[in-house]
């Protein structure tokens, strides 16, 4: 595989029903706008059932493969606490984590056969600066949908990527809704942008 030093990778983690590929094609779409080359892969095997979702999107000037290897990704955004554990290997170095507070429980936990670990945030704050913790169900309540949590994390990033201008945002986030949920789910990014 050929390697592009100016390739970023982004990996969106999460369970089913949470929006994560609709997260990720809003995403692909601003990077598309502002003429970067980008790339998305996407894995959503038992989603419907609450499994495990998860996007790769990669961009640069010019990006030849759409996953991240392992110690390659430069921002985590972790829909669900438990999920951010799974994916703290394809961090960097100094890679950055935006975690929502969420907690989705799996079946193992339902059944009494496991626990919820507790200590999630304490464990990655140890292995990494950069960690920003928020609670989009909270943004998203107050913002006026509860289905809007996705938009608000994609604020909360859109935060790191300042040189996504936020005119392309508006302008794809307002393509990628119905015309009535639009309003709400543009509320819900500006909220998450300043969380």
């Amino acid at each position: 595989m050929k390697s592009n030093g100016d390739v970023r990778s982004i990996l969106l983690a999460g369970v089913g029903g949470q929006g994560i590929l609709r997260a990720s094609d809003i995403l692909c779409h601003v990077m598309m706008e502002a003429g970067l080359d980008v790339k998305k892969s996407e894995v959503h095997g038992m989603a419907q059932r609450g499994g495990c979702v998860t996007s790769h999107v990669r961009y640069g000037n010019k990006v030849y493969s759409p996953i991240a290897r392992k110690g390659d990704v430069d921002i985590l955004v972790s829909f669900e606490k438990l999920e951010t554990l799974r994916y703290l290997d394809f961090l960097k170095p100094g890679g950055g984590i935006i975690i929502s507070e969420r907690e989705i429980y799996p079946p193992s936990v339902n059944l009494g056969d496991a626990a919820y670990p507790d200590n999630i945030i304490e464990i990655v704050k140890k292995i990494f600066k950069i960690v920003k913790v928020v609670n989009a169900n909270n943004i998203a309540l107050k913002a006026g949908d509860a289905r809007t949590e996705n938009t608000a994390l994609l604020g909360v990033l859109s935060s790191y990527l300042r040189q996504l201008d936020i005119s392309l945002w508006e302008k794809v986030i307002r393509g990628s809704f119905p015309k009535k949920a639009i309003e709400v789910n543009l509320k819900a990014f500006h909220m998450g942008r300043t969380a």
